[in-house]
């Protein structure tokens, strides 16, 4: 299926049900193809990703303030105290 750059503005929800059922949609800008959306296979839909190897994730784990993340979000939204 091939559709224009306006076609995927006017009609997103149109274009996703046709990837549902797993037709290709290449996206055209100005006449010539720009980009392809394709259906994900099972297997990439399922991908979990684990990140206890990231390092940025366990950055603050030491931290004692951040023990209780939800005190400490609210605590850092609330802004000061003038």
């Amino acid at each position: 299926m091939e559709i224009t750059t306006k076609q995927l503005r006017v009609e997103p929800g149109k274009i996703i049900s046709q990837v549902n059922k797993g037709m290709d949609v290449t996206i055209t800008y100005r006449g010539k193809p720009s980009a392809k959306i394709v259906p994900l296979t099972v297997n990439e839909a399922a991908i979990t990703y684990d990140t206890t190897d990231d390092e940025l994730f366990g950055i603050w784990a030491d931290r004692e303030e951040t023990e209780n993340v939800e005190k400490y979000v609210r605590n850092m939204r609330k802004g000061r105290q003038l």
